[in-house]
């Protein structure tokens, strides 16, 4: 089953990149008594995941935040190495938490995931964003068919 919202998000860890090298981090770290602003791609280094998802997270940083988001993560089924690759090649600081689902348990556990072995891909995430307020989905933006429109952070602040 889809979450939706008014759901409490599944508990579960993710590997985050530090300056120490990777590092588990659970969802209560990420989402306990805080509003936070969740996009998920389905890979890293992807045309439009590297061209307008994730740099429209970046510069809509401060945007989120005036508007009471406390932090701003980003999944991928991909492994801790490629997102901090990744994040790196796209200039993220701290503006944006970089959270490599692995084994795509927690994106599984949303009912958000798909199969892309027919592209080589394996189990991805489908392209989403979310808003949750201390772990309860309060927005919910599920992308269709391979668009990019409802999960922008320009859509995200639309609605917030």
């Amino acid at each position: 089953m889809t979450i939706k919202v008014g759901d409490t998000l599944p508990s579960g860890s993710f590997m985050t990149p530090t300056e120490e090298g990777p590092a588990p981090i659970s969802t209560d770290e990420v989402f306990k008594g805080k509003k936070v602003a969740l996009f998920a791609v389905p890979g890293a280094f992807t045309p439009t995941c590297s061209a307008k998802h994730l740099p429209g997270f970046k510069d809509h940083a401060e945007d989120l935040k005036a508007k009471g988001v406390d932090a701003i993560a980003c999944i991928s089924v991909n492994d801790v190495f490629v997102m901090k690759a990744w994040g790196k090649d796209q200039g993220i600081k701290d503006e944006v938490l970089m959270l490599a689902d692995g084994n795509g348990a927690f994106t599984k556990a949303l009912g958000l995931d798909f199969d892309g072995s027919k592209f080589g891909m394996g189990l991805r995430s489908q392209r989403y964003s979310l808003i949750a307020d201390n772990g309860v989905v309060t927005q919910l933006n599920v992308e269709e068919g391979g668009e990019f429109r409802v999960s922008s952070a320009d859509y995200l602040l639309e609605h917030l």
